[in-house]
């Protein structure tokens, strides 16, 4: 919904931040007239609600659609609430998280609401004073901890003095799990009252069916015997039918001798699977079971369960028609005990559940879960308290991180911007502009148009199991040991000691004087990189050499031949060497010699032009070579560091900024500290003993001196020229 207004009447003033004019919010009538201030003019549109350097619960407060960001129309909702609340609206600017009561203005029905919220809570607390503080507000639960009613539609045993009551609230919190209360304690809601009366009457019900055991107090382990033999049973009368149809396949019916004798040489204790196929009788191909037989072995247990209960005692024979009435006498009681009901509140015994249904209170907790959220609003502006007291904190700070940066731009340095997170220590500096990576997807698709030197780190800490990704700006000194792999620490905000290590480097330039020796930088690196190759190359070239020639050497020594008698001449001579060619080599040579007259030829004119000028054109000349060389470089340079934005970083982070961010070279210098030793004399103790430093210089000076007197003195320069 729409909230800015498009007539803007009101008369902004504006001052210069981070090198460009934007809007300023300097007291509560500028706060109080946000809804008129042009969109356009807004730093920031939106930021999200977490990973920023303040309380998250104040930002879940601002963001009045609770869709995780914070927007324009969510801060103009609030200020005007807030600034409505409030006899005098600078009292938003200070960041104080206590007011006087007093100072809510009771005009509107808002703040009339807000008044006797706070007035509730420090009666709740006990307090006679007039100033309520987020301290006040911090534990709801002690709030409300004394009252009977707060508004949740929960009850708990303290929400009646009625016994009965309180012993029916207290069961069916321990029979349905119960919710909690705003007071910390658990309680009940109306479904989970009417579920408890429903399950109460349920097993009521099923207990009053109850259908008698026809075994007493065994039928419970006839049954289980009886349906762990049925099978087997059912499968033994078949079998007796078949071996009576078919005689002569008694045998193959029967259990087989050969089965016995497969296992008959092993632990048979260890066999009852085995045997538990076998018939549990032998197959007579009789219609009736012997009683007197013996029984397989593996089923003789739950057997003996039956015999004298469910089989007679002294029963000689068990016929198909008497197994099924055995089963037929407890079919009602199985029917009965499937259908039990209620199976909740059985452990509350049944004379405890009749109780329960006979004082019948269940009509009396639901009225008292209605009484209860009758207080919902002003339960609620309890809470609104809590709201209001966050906002008087924290809502003027994120004004001036979301309309403007001034947090960020501002030269006292006492309190950060709120998307700074803390401070890198790594390679002799102190990098304070750090950010929490939300996204790193995002960040590797934009973070070199940002034109900042940066540094991404995975940061771990002793004290806690939570990995935290950050990335840092290097805005001072030169790039140094910066690699990927190298370990730093870093402190958040906090004061929290994270181990660092580097991740991901971007390479931008720091300052115009690292530009000057980045391309000496990257011409070392190139010819170490040429160097590097062509060893290895030629490393890999003779290892495969020197492999070839041992694959190839025979693994024995041939013997030697015994010419035969008379076979001198007739043994084949070697090939004779070839001739020396004098003409190849010598035009080698010529080559060879015309090469190095042509260089000394230009060493020689080179030498000449130089030895025409005097010492200070020989300086312009180096300065302009090192110029050439460096130049290129360092306008790249001082135009990017122009252009270095922090809107990229930000973006990526889900933050949509509506302004340019810049970074300015001097500014840029206020986000780094690098360190700074005290200029001192000392005697390095492991120096290398011999002629001090300002000797050898001295006697280079001299040689040179020597040198160049005698070859003008000599003429000997004539010789090169």
């Amino acid at each position: 919904m729409a909230i800015l207004k498009k007539d803007q009447k009101y008369k902004w003033q504006f001052e210069n931040i981070g090198g460009c004019s934007r809007v300023k919010i300097a007291t509560g009538q500028d706060i109080a007239h946000l809804d008129e201030l042009d969109t356009k003019m807004w730093t920031v549109l939106s930021c999200p609600v977490k990973g920023l350097e303040i309380d998250e619960k104040s930002l879940r407060y601002v963001d009045l659609d609770a869709d995780g960001k914070i927007r324009v129309n969510d801060v103009v909702g609030v200020s005007q609430w807030a600034t409505k609340v409030l006899k005098n609206p600078d009292l938003l600017l200070p960041g104080n998280d206590a007011i006087d009561i007093e100072d809510i203005n009771v005009e509107n029905e808002e703040g009339q609401k807000l008044a006797k919220a706070a007035k509730q809570i420090l009666a709740n607390l006990g307090k006679e004073e007039t100033r309520i503080s987020l301290a006040d507000t911090a534990d709801i639960a002690a709030i409300f901890a004394k009252t009977r009613f707060n508004g949740d539609g929960v009850i708990t045993p303290a929400s009646s003095d009625v016994a009965e009551e309180i012993n029916a609230i207290t069961a069916a919190v321990a029979k349905t799990g119960g919710t909690m209360d705003r007071s910390g304690q658990l309680g009940v809601t109306a479904p989970q009252i009417e579920q408890f009366y429903a399950e109460l009457k349920a097993y009521s019900d099923w207990c009053a069916a109850e259908v008698p055991a026809p075994f007493g107090d065994k039928t419970d382990a006839v049954i289980a015997a009886y349906q762990a033999l049925d099978a087997k049973m059912k499968d033994f009368f078949m079998r007796n039918k078949l071996a009576k149809f078919s005689p002569d396949s008694t045998v193959a019916l029967d259990v087989q001798t050969s089965r016995i004798e497969a296992i008959s040489a092993e632990n048979l204790s260890v066999k009852g699977d085995e045997i538990a196929a076998y018939p549990i009788a032998r197959i007579t191909g009789e219609a009736a079971m012997d009683l007197t037989a013996p029984i397989n072995p593996a089923w003789a247990g739950q057997f003996k369960v039956l015999e004298g209960v469910a089989i007679p005692a002294g029963q000689k024979t068990l016929s198909e028609e008497e197994w099924a009435a055995i089963g037929a006498q407890f079919a009602a009681y199985t029917a009965w005990k499937g259908s039990k009901a209620g199976a909740s509140v059985e452990d509350l015994t049944i004379a405890t559940v009749n109780e329960l249904l006979q004082q019948d209170k269940k009509q009396a907790l639901l009225d008292l879960v209605a009484q209860d959220a009758s207080y919902k609003e002003e339960a609620d502006n309890i809470e609104m308290v809590d709201k209001f007291l966050h906002i008087l904190r924290d809502f003027y700070r994120l004004l001036k991180n979301f309309i403007t940066f001034h947090d960020f731009y501002n030269k006292e340095k006492k309190l950060g911007a709120i998307f700074q997170s803390g401070t890198l220590i790594i390679d002799q500096r102190a990098c304070r502009f750090c950010m929490k990576v939300e996204n790193m997807p995002a960040h590797n698709a934009t973070a070199a148009t940002s034109g900042l030197f940066l540094v991404y780190c995975d940061c771990t800490t002793k004290t806690s199991a939570a990995k935290m990704q950050i990335v840092a700006a290097i805005t001072v000194g030169e790039i140094g040991n910066l690699i990927v792999g190298k370990n730093a620490l870093y402190y958040d905000n906090a004061g929290v000691e994270w181990d660092a290590v580097i991740t991901k480097v971007v390479d931008n330039p720091i300052s115009v004087a690292q530009a000057f020796w980045s391309p000496y930088r990257r011409m070392s690196v190139a010819v170490e990189n040429l160097i590097s190759k062509s060893a290895a190359e030629k490393d890999s070239k003779m290892m495969a050499d020197a492999t070839a020639k041992i694959n190839a050497a025979p693994t024995t020594l041939p013997a030697t031949p015994v010419p035969a008698a008379g076979a001198d001449a007739a043994a084949p001579k070697p090939a004779a060497a070839p001739p020396f060619d004098i003409a190849k080599f010598a035009g080698i040579f010529a080559a060879i010699g015309m090469a190095v007259g042509m260089i000394g030829t230009a060493l020689a004119s080179l030498a000449k032009g130089l030895w025409a000028l005097t010492w200070w054109q020989l300086v312009l000349v180096f300065l302009g070579l090192m110029m050439l060389i460096s130049g290129p470089a360092m306008v790249l340079a001082w135009l990017k560091l122009r252009r270095r934005n922090i809107a990229p970083l930000l973006n990526a982070n889900g933050w949509a900024v509506n302004a340019a961010s810049k970074i300015s070279i001097p500014f840029g210098e206020t986000l780094t500290d690098v360190a700074k030793y005290p200029k001192l004399k000392m005697k390095d103790p492991y120096a290398k003993k011999g002629m001090s430093a300002w000797a050898k210089v001295l006697v280079t000076l001299l040689v040179l001196a020597v040198i160049a007197a005698a070859v003008w003195y000599f003429k000997l320069y004539t010789y090169v020229l």
